[in-house]
């Protein structure tokens, strides 16, 4: 048979799909592989201090009673190898109880005078500077500045500069620095703060793209605009490569559309159609995703901490099902059951997944016939479970009879498996 399609069809062809393979290729890098925290811990500017994350692991192991009253709450809130948990997440969190911690100037600071929030900003950075010099800074570390509305504007840029400014007068950037913009309503604003990380390269002599920020989805016209669009999924663009997570606002978002408080939640709809949005916005982009908070603390009584932790890992099961492999916590009480229900998550399928994996590896015959699509998903499970400490590597290559090195390959796309 003659081939209708000659070489000169075939360049037409690569012509026409010229700008979606552009599009594809700078748009939609896939996962960097870089560590996505499984937590953001936020706690008042002027309050850190390089002891707290040990300050925080301590405390959240005695709320729990240490290893053996970890065991005892895995085994309540129904989670297989309790005794296996219990151990993990007194180690997690006496080695590394806070994975990414957020220095708040916006909600949890308030408005004060400036010449305070200005000593509390270069105190800040200070004190961040010395943590990381001391190996006492969590991986992922930074400040949360005031939002780009008209009333603070001014204020949160003040901060900004103030504070990376200082953080470089004291040396280089955190590795894991983390810049958090609040409540963003316009891409117009994500274009604002690309203009400032500008400036700041340019002004302290940095690399192009040093300075990237987190994004939170506060308002409900970042993820419908008047016109009908969704800034969301825009704002990831026009951030020109420096937007690298975006976080859900529990109760900011809920109030904005007249949710009561009584019923502001993690859960309630409007909160699962905003992050439904946001996770196809985020999809293919390389930037992670975020979900948000419950303000229901697992202090006081007995009675109330026992259903303030199952309340709290039942939410972290729900989001991490959902695909969202983050969230935020807000006491040191909260890990317990951060740890307990996201190792439970990872440990749980850890021998399907392996086997599944290790079948499609090894062409092993098996009754489920997976594609490389469904190999990725299954390597990126386990490396998650792997890099927050759920999973050890002794068992990957026991279970799925490949190395680290293998599994990293194949999760991000980097074989032709």
């Amino acid at each position: 048979m003659n081939n209708l399609f000659d070489e000169s069809t075939l360049a037409a062809v690569e012509a026409r799909l010229a700008d979606t393979d552009k599009l594809l290729r700078e748009n939609y890098p896939g996962d960097s592989g870089a560590r996505q925290p499984v937590h953001t811990v936020y706690v008042p500017g002027d309050r850190f201090t390089g002891e707290l994350a040990a300050q925080w692991g301590a405390n959240a192991l005695t709320a729990a009673g240490g290893a053996a009253g970890l065991r005892e709450l895995a085994t309540r809130l129904g989670y297989a190898q309790p005794e296996k948990l219990g151990a993990l997440v007194a180690a997690k969190l006496e080695v590394e109880p806070i994975e990414d911690l957020r220095l708040d100037f916006e909600d949890g600071y308030g408005n004060r005078p400036d010449a305070e929030e200005d000593a509390h900003a270069l105190a800040a950075a200070d004190s961040v500077s010395a943590a990381v010099a001391a190996g006492q800074a969590p991986a992922c570390i930074g400040i949360r500045f005031k939002c780009f509305e008209a009333p603070t504007r001014a204020r949160g840029i003040r901060t900004l500069d103030l504070f990376i400014s200082r953080l470089l007068a004291n040396g280089e950037l955190p590795a894991g620095l983390r810049l958090t913009l609040p409540k963003v309503s316009t891409v117009a604003q994500v274009e604002a703060m690309v203009f400032l990380a500008e400036k700041l390269e340019e002004n302290h002599g940095l690399d192009a793209g040093r300075i990237r920020f987190e994004v939170q989805v506060e308002t409900p016209q970042a993820i419908i605009a008047a016109d009908g669009t969704h800034p969301v999924a825009q704002l990831i663009h026009a951030g020109k490569g420096r937007v690298c997570s975006l976080h859900y606002g529990t109760y900011d978002y809920s109030a904005s559309l007249s949710v009561a408080a009584a019923y502001q939640s993690m859960e309630h709809p409007v909160a699962d159609f905003a992050k439904d949005v946001m996770q196809v916005a985020v999809a293919g982009t390389g930037v992670e995703l975020s979900d948000g908070s419950t303000n229901i603390i697992p202090a006081g009584d007995p009675e109330n901490i026992t259903a303030a932790w199952a309340l709290h890992a039942r939410l972290v099961r729900r989001h991490l099902e959902r695909g969202i492999y983050q969230g935020w916590d807000m006491h040191a009480n909260h890990l317990p059951t951060r740890y307990l229900a996201t190792f439970a998550f990872f440990r749980e399928g850890l021998i399907a997944a392996a086997t599944r994996l290790r079948n499609y590896v090894h062409q092993i015959d098996s009754t489920i016939m997976d594609e490389p699509a469904t190999a990725r998903a299954l390597a990126r499970y386990i490396h998650r479970g792997l890099s927050c400490g759920a999973v050890r590597v002794e068992e990957v290559q026991e279970l799925a009879q490949i190395s680290a090195a293998e599994l990293e390959s194949i999760a991000l796309n980097r074989t032709h498996a």
